[in-house]
């Protein structure tokens, strides 16, 4: 694997830090946000969710990341409901709430870095 693809993914670490961070739970789960799943399974997965997504080169790292059940990860990344950007603006507060130092330039894969 090259070391641009590495830096995108979540390690197990990363992802264990986020788990512990966000207390097991969705944050859109937890903000009661569009709840209209057709089943509780989709609730019940839990996945990381990319802010900055690895298409855009968004690293690995945990100021990167939320966890959001599989739901809530799809209306996310599929964009089909024109969710994305509200979506994406309440991912945005939450991690600049816990990280003051936050930016999204941090977020990016940068070659020469």
């Amino acid at each position: 694997m090259g070391k641009r693809k590495k830096s995108l993914n979540f390690t197990k670490k990363e992802r264990e830090k986020i788990l512990q961070r966000d207390d097991g739970c969705c944050l859109f789960c937890q903000e009661n946000y569009y709840m209209n799943s057709t089943t509780e399974l989709g609730y019940e997965i839990k996945d990381i969710m990319h802010y900055i997504p690895k298409s855009s080169g968004g690293l690995g790292i945990e100021e990167n990341g939320v966890l959001g059940c599989r739901y809530h990860h799809s209306l996310l990344d599929n964009g089909n409901k024109g969710l994305r950007g509200e979506m994406l603006e309440r991912m945005k507060a939450y991690l600049k709430s816990i990280y003051p130092d936050w930016s999204e330039d941090n977020l990016i894969y940068k070659k020469y870095s």
